[in-house]
């Protein structure tokens, strides 16, 4: 069926382009995305397509800032949950994220996007973000923050890792997986005594 061209703004235009791209990633990875398929939907040429972005890698590039930006929503913590259950709920719904866009969120990580550096550099923006989040929203005082800070940029790099590979195998319950993202925190990122004040 054809779709009913709309005239919109050249930035409308460009938002919609992308918003179809994001759609079309929650169900495909990125180097399967469909220009044309993207562009008919959007009921234009592909030809226009690529008057509002240069390459399909910089049209791409935009769908993956979009997408991110996506990540970072959906798991903004709960400020009116206590800060462990704040921890936990946004584990949970960053699982439920990467879960319901798996096929994108492996292609983003362990695909061809991995090596380039823009996109490499989205991601990074992404896990500093999440890194000063959890930093700024544990409930406990540690005298050395650029150690904290360091240990969870690499509790970051265990729940991605864990996370992919649950999803391409399930050999846990989503459950057991968030527990276990959620335990190791404290077990990479803090000293003893302050993991027992976490855990308490």
């Amino acid at each position: 069926m054809d779709v009913k061209r709309v005239r919109l703004s050249p930035e409308e235009r460009r938002a919609q382009l992308i918003r179809l791209g994001v759609e079309m990633l929650s169900t495909r990875g990125l180097e399967a995305l469909s220009v044309d398929e993207i562009a008919k939907q959007a009921g234009i040429s592909k030809g226009l397509l690529f008057h509002y972005f240069s390459t399909k890698r910089d049209f791409h590039l935009a769908i993956v800032r979009l997408a991110s930006e996506e990540l970072l929503e959906a798991t903004e913590p709960n400020r009116e949950l206590a800060p462990f259950d704040m921890l936990r709920d946004s584990i949970e719904r960053y699982v439920d994220y990467v879960a319901e866009h798996r096929e994108a969120y492996i292609s983003q990580l362990r695909g061809p996007a991995s090596a380039d550096p823009e996109f490499v550099a989205v991601f990074e923006a992404n896990r500093a973000t999440n890194a000063a989040r959890v930093v700024g929203n544990l409930p406990v005082d540690v005298a050395n923050r650029a150690q904290l800070e360091l240990a969870v940029r690499g509790w970051i790099a265990f729940l991605e890792e864990t996370t992919i590979s649950w999803l391409r195998g399930r050999q846990i319950s989503r459950e057991e997986l968030i527990e276990l993202n959620f335990r190791a925190l404290p077990a990479v990122a803090l000293t003893p005594d302050v993991a027992a004040q976490l855990l308490a």
